[in-house]
């Protein structure tokens, strides 16, 4: 499988702080690739770096075929980016922030209604950005990301302070955006979003990827206990080995209609981290 992008040892500090440190993947095309750290551990940098808006200072990137320090229209042409409010125009429209990509692109402006009423946008099209709510400004964003039908998107923490409703939009866009052959990149410290949207996962801590991989295969690398928990109608938990010696009493249970709920004990996304760092998903760094 041809890779949309490569990272080979990139490294780079700010005012003697060490900020990545020999970052070393690949995202393969078409798939939906998370970067998975807290705030300040580096994510946006790195962003920064393979989209060409910084340089680093060690190692190697390759977007699109082409070397990140020499990137070029033919590549900006191909990829969005949803960077915070990047790219919008507070006393701009929505729909005039999207017709003014629209003629950098060359896309017609006849898409501007259509990727407006997607993102449930169309109603504000004619309101300020400075005016819109903190989720309209991120599906906006997305929207000016998506203008110019891009084969590869950077997306850093899109969902970052939204409501749930407003976040399952989003990732519905994203789902839709993956089934067309988009790439996506992805960066967050939400483990349920990582864990339910990504293809593949890699682990960033102190500047460092600590694991990379499919977020089940990660869980069941670190799944030590290997165990089932079982809630009883009575209110009662029992834990029970993962093995053939709980098949009988899990039969009893079941024959006596006493199971309320039974989960397995593999960790997650958020567990790992904290077992390989002592630190959360949400801490700073």
């Amino acid at each position: 499988m041809n890779h949309a992008l490569t990272a080979e040892n990139l490294s780079i500090g700010f005012a003697g702080r060490q900020v990545l440190e020999h970052v070393t993947f690949e995202v393969q095309e078409g798939e939906i690739f998370g970067l998975l750290g807290p705030s300040g551990a580096g994510k946006t940098t790195l962003i920064k770096i393979l989209t060409g808006r910084l340089f680093q200072e060690d190692g190697h990137a390759r977007l699109l075929g082409k070397d990140t320090e020499e990137l070029g229209a033919s590549e900006y042409g191909q990829i969005g980016v949803m960077m915070d409010d990047f790219g919008l125009y507070e006393r701009m429209s929505a729909y005039d922030n999207l017709s003014f990509y629209a003629e950098l692109y060359h896309v017609p402006k006849s898409r501007i209604d259509d990727i407006l009423g997607r993102m449930g946008l169309y109603d504000a099209r004619r309101r300020a950005v400075s005016k819109l709510s903190k989720g309209m400004r991120n599906r906006l964003s997305l929207a000016r990301a998506l203008m110019n039908h891009a084969k590869l998107l950077f997306l850093d923490e899109p969902t970052s302070g939204l409501d749930p409703v407003t976040t399952r939009d989003m990732h519905a866009v994203l789902t839709e955006q993956k089934k067309k052959g988009t790439t996506i990149f992805l960066t967050t410290h939400n483990m349920y979003e990582a864990q339910s949207l990504c293809d593949r996962v890699a682990l960033l801590s102190g500047g460092r990827i600590i694991e990379c991989g499919k977020p089940a295969d990660i869980c069941k690398k670190y799944n030590y206990l290997n165990r089932f928990q079982i809630t009883l109608k009575n209110g009662n938990v029992v834990t029970l080995d993962n093995n053939s010696g709980s098949a009988i009493p899990i039969k009893e249970y079941l024959e006596q209609d006493a199971i309320e709920t039974i989960h397995s004990t593999e960790p997650t996304l958020e567990s790992v981290f904290i077992e390989l760092t002592g630190k959360g998903l949400h801490s700073y760094e």
